[in-house]
């Protein structure tokens, strides 16, 4: 009889296990699903832990539980599910890196890379300093400039000329798709508002590991994604004035709806900035910007659509699309006295006035789009990724007086400058216990072509700069084409538990094809009537091979600090539009004839390499955190702008040297502080073997940033400051070369933010000190453009004490 009762028994166990409730799923990191993870039930001795594939399975009673998921290295996240009677709920886990030693950035390698594993300089700005700042009406120039020890101070205009990063060019990215182009139209940064920046990732420093123009280092923006949730939305609402006009007020708003579920997510943001006057500390309206256009009543529109689709547990697929439109809307901007009087002989002529019109507007205009698709575990356990872009953008400048194609005869011109771009990359990454292989193709095709719009110049000359009706278009610079296929390889190789060793090769060939131009010096006055025909300067094609290698180790002193050694080459190639299509031209009868020129013929362009040294050391715990790093770049060629604002290339040595470093504090109880900088020098070699100061137009200054504040759960502030320190070096004044220097500057701002009962109030004073200071870019152009105007033309002055309040929602 006792056996049979133990038979019954055994026989209900077995049936009350077969209809207990269950839950199953996967838990998946930032690239694959992950082995080891931990999924813990609230409030109950149940846990479970995933096995190779990332699956695991729970058995569990009726009722309402949170499940606790968390893998070292990644955020531990809380799930919410519910079980009734006999039910199987099957759930897909997603965890992101922590913002530890173990964060995950693809700046430095093509691939997920754990930041601890890298042998360079990595900074990761996260999305709620960007918002912070943009909160509080920064902006995102002079936002990049504080957070980023390595770039410089921001220019105050549409224009980030001369914002180096060590000193060099900066190749900036949106989702990993470069933003520079081979005609160097510095504005990348006039390329997506804040609002859709989630992150962004840098590494400092000379790197060809996405191609070309990264001789100062990277800049990724990384966009908001959407979430796998039912629709949410967030709405914000800002005015940014310095009360000092009625005219002197910003206003911006912005819209985000997101959402998806357990196959697929989507975002769509939306912003919208109306800008007015802007003005500086002394009260007075600042210059507009004649050279590379400002933003002052300036408009501008980002629509930012982003998804992705779970095709299968190892395959996705995310598509990303842009519209960004700004440009001027206004009819005020800078006279240049009666018969230009202001602009040649007395700037006390010139002045901020009505009446502007121009059938030219400064704008920049850009569509780009992207796809990305990633499989795991194919060809033998690799991982796959491809990326797919493309992008359209139509820049136009302010009007601009030149004098140099008629000889004492003033004429007025606006450019528009188009450039359509196309990318396919191919990456492919295999990961063995001591071996990490990354390898790919690049292949990109660049189109570029402009055009000048000639201005009546009798209107044009009345009006001091401000009536400017098209009467000619001609072409601006030389159509060209580049071509670029690249294979790559890096490797590391974990030699020990405490180093590793990284290396890698890429093999780049350009092939530039240009088409044949008529010089400025003889089209613009054929426009206006000077001759009929003129002999055009060759096109033609070449191509060139660049080789570029890097090498790298990390030694691993704990879980918290690393030191590193790396030696790494970047390449660029000079502007094909500045550097051909020069010439000189003798009116001999009615046609131009061509004198000497710079042709592909004569002059084929070649690769700047630019190799590096750096050493580093990082420590990162969460509530202490410090890097520094040492820097030597070295370049065999030196680009310099002449008189006709075209570029020249010398066979002259150029180097960057310096430091740049970062410590910061977060405490527990919310107080935070923490400063940054940059010390660098940048020379040139001279004939005898000796070594000076580079041109000042293009050599960066050193600078320091800071900030201390609070952030508490209701209510945070914080005070930042910036200072450029003043940099020496030289200039061509006419056709001498003389000493100069770029004088600097400091500011402070006041940060803070509110929590309502609905959403926040973020608030801000920039410039909180009302210095009067004359900006970086201002201070060059004055150099580059003293041979058209005098100095007070290009005097831009920094603005003064500005108030802002944004109220965000999200709901």
């Amino acid at each position: 009889m006792k056996n049979l009762y133990l038979i019954a028994i055994l026989v209900c166990g077995f049936i009350l296990t077969g209809k207990a409730q269950t839950v199953t799923g996967k838990v998946i990191g930032e690239t694959a699903p992950l082995a080891g993870a931990n999924i813990k039930v609230e409030g109950k001795n149940a846990s479970a832990t995933t096995a190779a594939d990332g699956s695991f399975e729970l058995k569990l009673t009726e009722g309402a539980y949170k499940l606790q998921v968390s893998y070292v290295g990644y955020t531990t996240i809380l799930q919410k599910v519910s079980l009734a009677k006999d039910q199987t709920v099957n759930l897909t886990l997603y965890l992101s890196p922590t913002s530890n030693m173990q964060e995950v950035v693809v700046v430095s390698s093509r691939k997920p890379t754990k930041i601890s594993e890298i042998p360079g300089t990595v900074w990761v700005v996260d999305g709620a300093k960007i918002q912070e700042q943009s909160r509080a009406g920064i902006p995102l120039k002079q936002t990049l400039a504080q957070l980023i020890p390595s770039l410089d101070a921001g220019p105050e205009g549409r224009t980030n000329y001369g914002q180096n990063q060590r000193g060099r060019d900066a190749l900036v990215m949106i989702d990993g798709v470069s933003l520079n182009s081979t005609r160097g139209v510095s504005r990348q940064f006039e390329s997506i508002d804040p609002f859709n920046i989630e992150r962004i990732e840098v590494l400092s420093g000379a790197s060809a590991v996405y191609g070309g123009g990264a001789t100062g280092g990277i800049i990724n923006i990384i966009t908001k994604k959407g979430q796998d949730s039912q629709p949410s939305f967030t709405t914000q609402v800002g005015v940014r004035s310095g009360l000092k006009e009625k005219s002197d007020h910003d206003v911006r708003v912005a819209q985000a709806i997101s959402g998806g579920s357990k196959d697929w997510n989507g975002r769509i943001g939306m912003a919208f900035q109306k800008n007015n006057a802007a003005y500086g500390a002394d009260g007075k309206q600042i210059f507009t910007d004649i050279t590379q256009t400002d933003l002052q009543y300036n408009q501008s529109f980002d629509f930012f659509g982003s998804s992705e689709f779970k095709l299968t547990e190892y395959q996705k697929l995310s598509v990303n699309a842009q519209y960004y439109n700004s440009g001027y809307r206004g009819d005020k901007d800078l006279f240049l006295g009666a018969n230009y009087g202001g602009l040649l002989s007395n700037p006390a002529l010139l002045e901020m006035r009505n009446g502007y019109s121009s059938d030219v507007d400064p704008k920049t205009r850009r569509a780009n789009i992207n796809a990305n698709y990633q499989a795991s575990d194919i060809l033998g356990g690799q991982t796959l990724y491809v990326q797919a872009a493309a992008r359209n953008e139509q820049f136009s400048f302010h009007p601009f007086p030149g004098q140099a194609a008629i000889p004492q005869r003033l004429y007025s011109g606006s450019s528009i400058q188009n450039t359509n771009y196309s990318a396919l990359k191919l990456v492919l990454n295999k990961d063995w216990n001591r071996l990490n292989l990354t390898y790919g193709i690049d292949a990109d095709n660049e189109n570029f072509n402009a055009q000048q719009a000639l201005f009546d110049r009798t209107k044009a000359f009345a009006s001091g700069g401000l009536n400017n009706s098209t009467i000619a278009t001609i072409a601006r610079y030389p159509n060209f084409r580049v071509n670029g296929l690249s294979g790559f390889l890096q490797a590391q190789v974990k030699v020990t538990d405490f180093l590793s060793l990284s290396g890698g090769v890429r093999q780049q060939r350009m092939f530039v094809k240009v088409g044949d131009f008529v010089g400025t010096a003889a089209s613009v006055p054929l426009a206006y009537g000077v001759g009929r025909t003129a002999t055009a300067i060759a096109g033609g094609e070449n191509h060139y091979d660049v080789n570029l290698l890097n090498g790298g180790l990390v030694f691993k002193i704990n879980a918290a600090q690393q030191a590193w050694l790396n030696f790494s080459q970047g390449f660029n190639l000079a502007d094909p539009a500045k550097y051909y299509g020069q010439g000189t031209y003798t009116l001999v009868g009615t046609n131009y004839n061509l004198g000497n020129s710079i042709n592909v013929g004569s002059s084929p362009l070649t690769g700047i390499k630019t190799e590096q040294y750096e050493a580093g050391y990082r420590y990162r715990t969460g509530i202490f955190n410090a890097q520094v790093a040492g820097f030597y770049a070295l370049s065999d060629k030196n680009v310099k702008t002449n008189n006709t604002f075209n570029i020249e290339v010398f066979d002259e040595n150029v180097r960057n040297l310096g430091v740049e470093g970062s410590l910061s504090l977060n405490l527990k109880n919310g107080f935070e502080a923490g400063v940054n900088g940059l010390y660098i020098k940048t020379q040139k070699q001279n004939a005898d073997g000796t070594w000076s100061l580079q041109d000042v137009t293009v050599a960066s200054p050193s600078k320091i940033a800071g900030y201390l504040g609070y952030n508490g759960k209701v209510f945070g502030i914080k005070a930042q400051a910036f200072h450029s320190f003043d940099s020496k070096g030289y200039a061509a004044v006419g056709n001498v070369v003389v000493q100069n220097e770029l004088k600097g500057f400091t500011t402070v701002d006041l940060l803070g933010s509110v929590k309502l009962f609905t959403g926040s109030l973020s608030f801000g004073v920039q410039n909180l000190l009302n210095k009067n200071y004359q900006t970086i870019w201002s201070q060059r152009s004055v150099l580059l453009y003293q041979a058209l105007a005098k100095p007070e033309t290009f005097y831009y002055a920094g603005r003064g004490r500005t108030y802002n309040l944004t109220y965000t929602l999200n709901y």
